[in-house]
């Protein structure tokens, strides 16, 4: 059994990894250059990535107007970095299959109701272990532009998570954010019992500092090198698919989910302020 779980956890993790090697569209480059990669740092990855886009006018502009450099455009203009045509079909035949696919989950899955005035139910799913045991010894937080050790001791203490899995790729992520910040900075005070999470799914080391100091991320975060440890096994086991915010509570158990789809994070937050209401 144990043999079984270690590798479900496996699998998961790296199918949430692979969607961060997959090749780039048009739109992801312009927005990764949006959100502070260099050019030459796009071309690195599109080295092993390559483009899955047909690079027509349309895509220069966008991509210039994002602040693409010269090199970048000549090189994806020569066709350097691109998939072929088949290989572009099959790759937009996959992500329209998996969008499919999750239209239909959605469907069949519908998320439940909130009942006005009653605290938010805990669902029946479970992560094995205790919240500490999955992350101790693999968080870091952000402190005068480097990565630190947190304190475990101050850790330990917690009885309610927010797990918020994002990247300076994802849009929604970073919009939600300097939210996720301002609740931060506004609730824990009065209930230090409650600490945010960051699990980042970017594509390097140099983006997730990015990301980091960018927003000015005030809660702890699992080390870019951690994440294919046991912490990198609880983001496997919750999702693949980002962004996302999950309340747990200390024993491993979800209270609320913002969801894949279309994420509720307005929800999980007043989730969470029912459940430190209650526990007080």
């Amino acid at each position: 059994m144990a043999r079984l779980l270690a590798l479900l956890c496996f699998l998961t993790w790296a199918q949430w990894s692979a969607a961060a090697s997959q090749p780039l569209t048009g739109k992801e480059v312009s927005l990764m250059l949006r959100s502070g990669y260099s050019s030459d740092a796009v071309l690195r990855e599109l080295t092993t990535r390559k483009f899955a886009d047909m690079f027509d006018p349309t895509v220069e502009k966008d991509l210039v107007k994002a602040g693409a450099s010269e090199s970048l455009i000549q090189a994806l203009r020569g066709g350097a970095y691109q998939l072929s045509a088949a290989d572009i079909s099959a790759f937009k035949a996959k992500q329209e299959e998996a969008r499919a696919s999750k239209a239909n989950d959605a469907s069949f899955n519908p998320p439940p109701v909130d009942r006005p005035g009653r605290p938010p139910s805990p669902t029946t799913v479970q992560i094995g272990g205790s919240m500490y045991d999955h992350l101790k010894d693999d968080l870091v937080c952000w402190h005068n532009g480097t990565f630190v050790a947190v304190d475990e001791e101050a850790l330990q203490k917690k009885k309610f998570f927010l797990l918020f899995f994002s990247a300076i790729w994802s849009r929604d992520g970073r919009q939600f954010t300097p939210v996720l910040a301002d609740y931060y900075n506004r609730v824990v005070s009065q209930h230090p019992e409650l600490e945010v999470v960051f699990f980042s799914a970017d594509r390097s080391a140099f983006a997730m500092e990015n990301y980091v100091n960018q927003t000015n991320m005030p809660w702890p975060m699992v080390a870019y090198d951690k994440l294919q440890g046991k912490a990198g096994a609880l983001a496997s086991s919750l999702t693949h698919q980002i962004p996302r915010l999950i309340l747990a509570d200390v024993s491993g158990k979800i209270l609320s989910d913002s969801g894949e789809t279309r994420p509720e994070f307005d929800k999980v937050l007043t989730d969470a302020d029912k459940v430190l209401t209650a526990s007080r």
